[in-house]
């Protein structure tokens, strides 16, 4: 039953994750980290197609084993972030939910800009890992 739960959250968790990609404000990491989370303890093929999947699988990798993004991924998402709260801010009338908006911004730019850059070597050692995930019978 719990093995069921996992696989249910997971899938959950991953649409959700994929959802966050086109709806600004929804965060994207969190929900992928937990879908692999949830995957790795209920079932190592959906883990393992997690991980090794063409569009998320080196994101997810990098991020748990490094806590790094690429270049592209933080300036992308910092202007986008940056850009639906500076709107909403102007919008909005009330004066505590400006702040509040200006708050989480900051708090998300902060944690961004703290993450490491992506290297070559973690590309690579991805790659590896990845080879020898899809290896795996």
């Amino acid at each position: 039953m719990r093995k069921i739960l996992l696989i249910v959250c997971g899938c959950i968790t991953f649409g959700i994750g994929v959802l966050g990609i086109l709806v600004p404000l929804l965060p994207t990491t969190p929900f992928l980290l937990l879908s692999a989370s949830c995957f790795f303890k209920s079932s190592e093929p959906l883990y393992r197609w997690l991980i090794t999947q063409k569009y998320f699988g080196r994101y997810i990798y990098c991020y748990k084993q490094y806590k790094a993004v690429s270049l592209w991924s933080k300036t992308f998402t910092i202007l986008l972030l940056w850009g639906v709260i500076g709107s909403s801010v102007i919008i909005i009338e009330i004066v505590w939910l400006r702040l509040l908006l200006l708050v989480v911004a900051i708090g998300v730019s902060i944690h961004l800009l703290m993450l490491r850059l992506l290297t070559q070597d973690m590309i690579d050692s991805y790659e590896d890992y990845r080879k020898t995930m899809k290896n795996i019978v």
